[in-house]
C-alpha cells in the first residue's frame, strides 16, 4: 500500500501507526519519506481514509523499478533506461481496470509525480508527460479512449490535489497514477482512495456554533482521536470541550463521548455542535454527555478509571500580533503550567489501566529562533503516566536513513507558517 501524507509528515506517519495499532491490525513501514510512505498491512480493508486526518491518498501498488534507472532515465538522458521504465509502466494491471465503471464514451486519466529527493523536482513535469504518454499509449491497445488530464504551466509541481480526483471521478475510474520516486525504489500505483475536503470543511464550517480564536481544525482533531487509540465502543473524554471540535470526530469514530468545560456558552455550543452532527451523519444511536466543570475537580465529576481514551487542547494562551522575545513567551508558558499540572492529575483519576491522553500544549515562536514549549514530560512521569514514542523500532522494516531520528521523537509539533503559537502534541499512556 502506497499512501501521500498530508503536509506535516510525521504526525500524518504517527497517525498511521496508532490507527493500525488501536484497530490491531498487523503492519509494517517499508518506506518513509516526507511526501509517501509504503506500507505492508495484512488487512488492507482494515484502512478507511475517512477515519484519518493526516492521509491525503492511497494507492494500490502495480509495479516498482529501481530509482537508479530512473536517474539514468531523466538525469542523464539514458533511452535505455527510458524504455526500460515503459516496459515497467506497460503490464495490464495498471490499466484494466481503469473506466471499467463508467459509461462515459472518453474519459480522463492522470498522472502524479512525487519524490523524496529534490534532485529529480527540475524533471518532474518531464516525468509526469513521459508516464502519461506511456499509459494513455496502453490504454489506446486496449481499445480505451481516455484523455490525458494536464497542468496548468503555473503550477508547482505535477500532482492532482485530492479535489481534481474527486471531481474527476477518479477514484471510481482508477483513473490517477502515482509515480513516486524514492531513494532506493521508485513505485508506480493507482489511487483507490483520496481524504475529501469537503466533509473536514463541513464539520469545521458548517456546524451551527463556531468559536474562532484557536478552534482546533478537524483534519486535526481525528488525528488526535487516533493517536489516543479512539475505536468504537471505547470511552473518550475532552476536558477541555470548547465548541465540541475533537468530540466529533470520537464521534464519527464511534466512541461514547465525553464534553467537560467550565464555560456554559462553550457546553451549550457543544451541544448544539453534537447534535447536527448526528443529524448530519445519521448518528442516532451515539452516545454523548456535555458537562459544565472545572478541570480541577474532574474526577469528582467523571468518576475515576471511567474513561478509555482522552484528546483536549487547553488554553494555549493569548493570541499574539507580533513574535514575542524568549522572555516573554516564557512567562506565557509559565503562567499556563498550573493548569496543566492540574490537567495531568485529573486525567490519571479518570483513565483505565492502560488508557491513552494526548494533549496539546503551547509551541511559541520568538525572535531569536529558538520556540518556547513547555516542558511537561517530567510533571506526567511523576504523576504516573509513561511517555508514548510514536515511532517505534518494530514497527519499520530495516534501518532506513534517518531512522535514529524519528525513534527519537517523544512529541509531535504542528505549527503553520503564519501562525505565532503553535501545537506540541504528547501522548501519555496509564
Amino acid at each position: 500500500m502506497l499512501v501521500i501524507s498530508g503536509k506535516n509528515w510525521t504526525l500524518s506517519l504517527a497517525e498511521l501507526a496508532a490507527y493500525f495499532q488501536a484497530k490491531n491490525v498487523k503492519f509494517k513501514i517499508n518506506v518513509y519519506s516526507k511526501v509517501f510512505f509504503v506500507i505492508t498491512i495484512d488487512e488492507p480493508s482494515a484502512i478507511d481514509i475517512a477515519g484519518l486526518g493526516g492521509t491525503i491518498k492511497i494507492g494500490e501498488i502495480t509495479a516498482k523499478l529501481p530509482t537508479q534507472t530512473m536517474k539514468e532515465a531523466f538525469l542523464e538522458d539514458n533511452k535505455q533506461a527510458q524504455a526500460e521504465i515503459r516496459d515497467a509502466l506497460s503490464p495490464r494491471k495498471l490499466t484494466n481496470q481503469m473506466f471499467e465503471k463508467t459509461s462515459v464514451g472518453k474519459a480522463v486519466f492522470g498522472v502524479s509525480v512525487y519524490w523524496s529527493d529534490p534532485v529529480f523536482r527540475p524533471v518532474a513535469r518531464r516525468v509526469q508527460r513521459f508516464v502519461g504518454s506511456a499509459v494513455k499509449k496502453e490504454l489506446t491497445a486496449e481499445g480505451k479512449r481516455a484523455n490525458f488530464m494536464g497542468f496548468a504551466k503555473d503550477r508547482r509541481s505535477p500532482q492532482l490535489s485530492h479535489v481534481e480526483v474527486l471531481k474527476k471521478n477518479m477514484v471510481k475510474n482508477r483513473a490517477e497514477v502515482l509515480f513516486c520516486v524514492g531513494r532506493e525504489e521508485t513505485f508506480v500505483a493507482v489511487t483507490v482512495a483520496v481524504h475529501d475536503p469537503f466533509e473536514f470543511q463541513k464539520r469545521d464550517v458548517g456546524k451551527p456554533s463556531q468559536r474562532k480564536i484557536f478552534a482546533i481544525p478537524p483534519r486535526l482533531a481525528r488525528i488526535m482521536v487516533n493517536l489516543a487509540s479512539c475505536t468504537e465502543g471505547k470511552v473518550f473524554l475532552d476536558p477541555f470541550c470548547g465548541v465540541g471540535s475533537i468530540l466529533q470526530e470520537a464521534l464519527l469514530a464511534k466512541a461514547k463521548v465525553i464534553g467537560v468545560d467550565v464555560n456554559r456558552w462553550c457546553v451549550e455550543a457543544t451541544m448544539r455542535n453534537l447534535k447536527w452532527l448526528k443529524d448530519e451523519y445519521s448518528l442516532e444511536n451515539a452516545e454523548s454527555r456535555v458537562l459544565q466543570g472545572d478541570v480541577r475537580k474532574l474526577s469528582e465529576k467523571i468518576g475515576r478509571e471511567q474513561v478509555d481514551c482522552i484528546a483536549t487542547e487547553p488554553d494555549l494562551g493569548p493570541a499574539l500580533r507580533q513574535v514575542p522575545t524568549t522572555s516573554y513567551a516564557t512567562r506565557l508558558t509559565e503562567r499556563l503550567e498550573p493548569l496543566y499540572h492540574v490537567l495531568l492529575e485529573e486525567a490519571y483519576k479518570v483513565l483505565r489501566r492502560g488508557g491513552r491522553l494526548v494533549v496539546v500544549s503551547p509551541y511559541v515562536k520568538t525572535r531569536s529562533g529558538q520556540p518556547v514549549t513547555m516542558r511537561i514530560g517530567d510533571k506526567a512521569v511523576a504523576v504516573g503516566f509513561k511517555r508514548v514514542y510514536p515511532f517505534q523500532k518494530r514497527i519499520f522494516v530495516g534501518d532506513p536513513v534517518g531512522f535514529a531520528e524519528l525513534t527519537a521523537i517523544a512529541s509531535l509539533v504542528d505549527v503553520e507558517k503564519k501562525h505565532i503559537i503553535g501545537r506540541e502534541i504528547h501522548i501519555l499512556q496509564k
